[in-house]
């Protein structure tokens, strides 16, 4: 099934879309190294980990912390139940 667009017009618009989306794309790419670049400087300036940075800005940005909190007790529960070795196998 081959899509064909034989109408000029409808050709134009549709060029006009894809260089939006692209245009969209290259300030989504520069918007994501300003971010890397901000995390690295706090990061280097703070001795914090860039990871740490990263998951702070997240989760502000999200305002999900009380989700944060839960599921990283869940994580720690479920680490302790499977890592803990049982002294009767």
């Amino acid at each position: 099934m081959a899509i064909t667009i034989s109408s000029p017009e409808d050709k134009k618009k549709i060029m006009a879309a894809v260089k939006e989306i692209s245009d969209s794309m290259t300030r989504t790419e520069a918007e994501r190294d300003l971010i890397k670049d901000i995390i690295k400087d706090v990061s280097d300036n703070f001795q914090i980990p860039r990871k740490v940075v990263k998951k702070i800005a997240v989760t502000y940005h999200k305002q999900n912390l009380t989700q944060v909190e839960q599921e990283h007790e869940e994580f720690v529960e479920l680490y302790d139940d499977v890592t803990k070795v049982s002294s009767n196998p």
